[in-house]
């Protein structure tokens, strides 16, 4: 299988999957069982982004990686936007395990005003977005710059979310069977 697990442990990263709880835009649980994968491919961009995060006293707190094609069903089926959401049928760079919603946190282990929350579906969440303050602007460019520099795409209306490139193109949808366990129950 080329997903890879990540873990608090193995990867020096703070796992807060917010589809694992109530805590997200649904308002209930999508997955069953919290777990984080990431393709090879992709966990060894994120390998670079940590340890460019570290070189500057900070680290990465991740609120979603794979995300079973099954799960982008129901979140599509809840909000059917376009704007935040992948189509189902076109496929998540999520459901291909190359995409990662995350965010900073600093040297006091609180993370780094980003100007909105995660998964704040608002013209706000945009990157590049001057509405929010200087601060919120600074970190957003902060988390770009890491990120990019470790080999990611973004996706230019939330700020959290970066992928790998031509994603679509270049790895297959994953369904939760394919889990040695299964996220969706």
């Amino acid at each position: 299988m080329a997903l890879r697990p990540v873990t608090s442990s193995s990867h020096d990263v703070e796992i807060d999957l917010r589809y694992a709880t109530a805590d997200n835009f649904t308002g209930e649980p999508v997955y069953a069982r919290a777990a984080c994968w990431l393709h090879a491919d992709a966990l060894s961009a994120m390998e670079r982004a940590i340890a460019l995060a570290k070189a500057q006293g900070l680290r990465f707190r991740i609120f979603d990686a794979f995300r079973p094609q099954e799960a982008q069903r129901k979140l599509w089926a809840h909000t059917p936007d376009p704007n935040f959401l992948a189509d189902p049928a076109r496929g998540s760079a999520h459901s291909r395990g190359v995409a990662v919603d995350l965010t900073l946190i600093g040297p006091d282990g609180r993370d780094l005003d980003m100007g909105t929350e995660f998964d704040a579906f608002t013209p706000l969440s945009h990157h590049g977005n001057t509405e929010i303050s200087k601060e919120a602007q600074a970190n957003r460019f902060l988390l770009l710059g890491l990120m990019s520099t470790a080999g990611w795409d973004f996706y230019g209306n939330e700020w959290w979310h970066y992928q790998l490139f031509q994603a679509r193109a270049r790895y297959p949808l994953i369904s939760d069977t394919s889990l040695p366990d299964r996220m969706m129950g």
